[in-house]
């Protein structure tokens, strides 16, 4: 191929952006935008139209654990008419339950008087128990799901829903070791990777997540979307090893699992 004819690559950043930005004026025309959450909203007196997005807030606080925020994230932020936004008490950087990782918060918790999805991620034990005992936070969670379309949690995040008061007798899911945890905040536990009931929907631990983050794509958009956006973020789990739920893992896999979560808290 002579100079002339070569044609110049395109980088994957351009490549992605061309590729995203078709499929989603294709998905839109197709889907009529996110017509599950604008039905639902209408309802609540708060239409959503093109003017007005989807509005997802996911609630940071310090000690939570990343993939339970961005793991969801990732499923959501790019669905068409749909904004999501990190919150926490401040705006700014919020430490993970490492201690060496942070997601920055855009807006502050009074500034956020309602959502149409709400979204508390799980933490570790020292972020988990605070936020369990933060009445300040329990009464922001109740006032956001008074009108929200959605009220959803990841991993031990149901149990800071169980302790604003949402889950008394209701049916869900949390983390693994959690499990008994459930039952002290009124909730009745429910296995799966995630649990919906009514408009609450729960998903167990970590990289359920994600899961749940689709489910929850097809209910703001339609199933083609959310096949799409399964797609898009290459999601097509093949591990190597078959522990990922204490069913399939024996004693010794587990006291190891919880060991190496607790020696890397901060």
């Amino acid at each position: 191929m002579s100079t002339d004819d070569a044609k110049p690559v395109p980088s994957r950043r351009g490549l992605l952006r061309g590729t995203v930005a078709g499929a989603a004026v294709a998905a839109v025309g197709a889907s009529g935008g996110p017509a599950r959450a604008a039905g639902a909203a209408a309802e609540d007196g708060r239409p959503v139209g093109k003017s007005s997005p989807v509005e997802v807030a996911i609630l940071l606080y310090d000690g939570f654990t990343a993939l339970d925020a961005v793991g969801p994230y990732e499923m959501l932020c790019r669905l068409p008419n749909t904004r999501v936004t990190m919150v926490a008490r401040e705006t700014g950087p919020v430490r993970t339950d490492t201690g060496e990782l942070s997601l920055v918060a855009e807006r502050a918790m009074r500034n956020v008087r309602g959502a149409h999805v709400l979204l508390v991620p799980g933490g570790g034990q020292r972020g988990t128990t605070a936020m369990m005992e933060d009445t300040a936070a329990h009464e922001w969670i109740r006032r956001i799901h008074r009108r929200s379309v959605w009220t959803t949690s990841v991993c031990t995040g149901s149990l800071i829903l169980g302790a604003a008061g949402l889950l008394r007798g209701l049916p869900a899911t949390t983390y693994w070791a959690s499990r008994p945890y459930l039952k002290d905040v009124g909730a009745i536990y429910t296995p799966g990777r995630f649990v919906e009931t009514g408009k609450i929907i729960t998903a167990a631990g970590v990289s359920a997540g994600m899961d749940m983050g689709l489910h929850l794509a097809a209910r703001l958009s339609d199933e083609k979307v959310a096949r799409a956006m399964q797609l898009a973020v290459e999601y097509d789990p093949d591990p190597p090893y078959d522990t990922g739920s204490p069913e399939k893992a024996d004693a010794e896999t587990e006291a190891l699992a919880l060991k190496l979560l607790a020696d890397a808290a901060r």
